[in-house]
């Protein structure tokens, strides 16, 4: 009877350790969850699928991580587990999706966030369209193109890192990059219900303003699947959550919109994302350097 009563507990324990939303578990449990996920034969977007859901109904907070509290400007902390915002939810589930423990799905969150991974204000990559995905060129494509074909458009616009950091009170401007111009593919709203059927589980995409002329991105989204279905999973600011919309509704919910011309597509490499692959952090160098 002891027996049984014991292997009830473990089965139990080990049923509600899979139900728990990630923002109701302890780091170290995190870091049992990512250990046992990761001798899983899944692939890394299988793996986003699986974490980003653990996320739904995390609280929004845009202003929710930063630097550390050894910055002198952003002094939030470098991981946040109990509130999120839409870049932060997506560097964190690709950085879970990626790795086997919390050691180094804490390093390799900083290779997703920061140039070469060093923290700061300064190397942090901002801008999504032209500061993070460059900078993660060695684990994500721009698919654009491949998903809009004839139905993709582009936008051209300067980027000022030294306004942006003017704007935020900063007056030592030492190693900030210089203006660039530079040019995106996006797929316009009303040309997303023909290309549906190209987008895949995983895919990061971001939502671009129609009529500013010195950003890009407004939003950063993810494509997953829920009952067999295409969702758009995201941490969104007016609900103040994390949630899904199916994604019919929510390219609905933009198609005469003003504001937004349409959205930029990002997707896993697929020669890394093949069932078992984990990125340990001092494999990055050397993918930076090959890809």
């Amino acid at each position: 009877m002891k027996k049984i009563v014991l292997l009830l507990l473990i089965i139990g324990n080990a049923v509600g350790f899979a139900q728990q939303k990630i923002y109701e578990m302890s780091n170290k449990q995190i870091d049992e969850l990512l250990t046992k996920t990761a001798q899983k034969n899944l692939t890394i977007t299988e793996r986003m699928n699986y974490f980003s859901e653990k996320f739904l109904g995390m609280p929004y907070n845009l202003t929710c991580a930063g630097d550390g509290p050894y910055a002198l400007y952003e002094t939030q902390p470098l991981v946040n587990f109990k509130e999120t915002n839409c870049m932060v939810f997506c560097e964190h589930v690709l950085a879970l999706s990626i790795s086997d423990s919390w050691d180094n799905f804490f390093n390799n969150l900083q290779q997703i966030r920061y140039k070469d991974g060093i923290i700061g204000m300064r190397t942090r990559n901002h801008y999504t369209m032209v500061d993070w995905l460059p900078e993660n060129k060695w684990l994500l494509n721009d698919v654009t193109k491949l998903i809009g074909s004839d139905d993709t458009k582009s936008f051209t616009r300067t980027i000022s890192h030294k306004k942006f950091f003017s704007g935020k009170g900063i007056s030592d401007l030492r190693y900030v990059l210089p203006d660039r111009t530079v040019t995106i593919d996006y797929i316009p709203f009303d040309k997303l219900p023909n290309v549906v059927d190209k987008m895949k589980t995983g895919d990061i995409f971001s939502l671009i303003f129609a009529n500013k002329d010195d950003i890009f991105s407004a939003h950063m989204l993810l494509i997953m699947e829920k009952d067999g279905k295409k969702v758009v999973r995201e941490s969104a600011l007016t609900p103040k959550t994390t949630l899904d919309t199916p994604i019919e509704t929510w390219i609905k919910k933009f198609k005469s919109s003003k504001i937004y011309a349409g959205v930029s597509f990002m997707r896993v490499k697929e020669n890394l994302n093949i069932p078992g692959r984990i990125i340990l952090p001092w494999e990055i160098s050397k993918l930076k350097e090959s890809h």
